[in-house]
């Protein structure tokens, strides 16, 4: 009986706290996974990470990564997002996002792959039950409440934070720093609430998923609490990752995320809705 080759070619935007841990694991060796390239601000930095690679990588523009690469992970600042995301598109391939708060700004282009044939598939980062929570919403959701906790490490460097002068050094007691929307929350912390965006479009949306940010000066973890009331079902969730040590804003189980998703890619069988 003749074998189906599956093998893809996966490259990789953003050599940083999600990027480079993927890069590395595809490196060792996956079945039916390559690492066809790398793309990153400074190349200089990029072949520095992966010089001892088994098998370095080509290092290229982000335009570039698109024409060589099957699937692309996107792990970039959110500035970079249409750089990679636009001719991950044009070019019909799959696009795991990371930056959902960006892509929420470009709905556009979910538009756009329907007519190219590409694949935008928004990974789990460092949430859970996205497969209850899609369930849940072919039929009636009455809401979807979420609230993040999280280590002054962990937003400093939000938009909001800087604007607004608050000093998270100075805290004493949790502090709640955003209520309101999903859509509103990711123009103000667009590096910290891509969870919550990935959970509002597998959900209800983001103008009707509520959200909370509080910062904590007594917690190491950044944690997450979910709430559903459906007509199907009430469930209740709640996750408390550990922070990277390059990025205290990214949990340490994002990275494996994409592993999964990757996988389940090339899988004979997958769990999971």
């Amino acid at each position: 009986m003749q074998e189906f080759d599956k093998s893809i070619k996966v490259g990789i935007a953003g050599l940083g706290a999600i990027g480079l841990p993927v890069a590395r694991w595809l490196d060792s060796g996956v079945p039916n996974l390559s690492l066809s390239g790398v793309a990153v601000g400074s190349k200089k930095r990029a072949e520095k990470r992966i010089s001892n690679f088994a098998s370095s990588p080509p290092v290229i523009e982000l335009g570039e990564l698109a024409e060589i690469s099957d699937v692309v992970v996107e792990g970039l600042p959110p500035r970079f997002f249409a750089d990679i995301a636009e001719p991950v598109i044009s070019n019909g391939g799959t696009l795991i996002a990371l930056t959902l708060t960006s892509l929420l700004e470009r709905m556009d282009l979910v538009d756009r792959a329907a007519t190219t044939g590409a694949t935008i598939i928004g990974a789990t980062g460092a949430l859970l039950g996205f497969d209850a929570v899609r369930a849940a919403a072919k039929g009636e959701v009455y809401s979807v409440i979420m609230k993040t906790r999280k280590p002054p490490s962990g937003l400093k460097h939000a938009p909001f934070v800087i604007e607004e002068e608050i000093n998270l050094d100075s805290l004493v007691e949790a502090t709640c720093l955003y209520k309101g929307s999903v859509r509103d929350a990711a123009q103000k912390f667009p590096a910290n609430v891509n969870v919550a965006v990935a959970l509002a479009l597998a959900g209800i949306g983001p103008d009707r998923t509520e959200y909370e940010i509080w910062v904590d000066p007594f917690i190491k973890r950044n944690t997450h609490s979910i709430t559903v009331d459906a007509d199907s079902t009430y469930f209740e969730m709640s996750i408390a990752g550990v922070p990277t040590d390059e990025n205290p804003a990214t949990g340490k189980l994002t990275p494996l995320s994409v592993m999964a998703v990757l996988e389940r890619l090339v899988a004979p069988l997958t769990i999971g809705s």
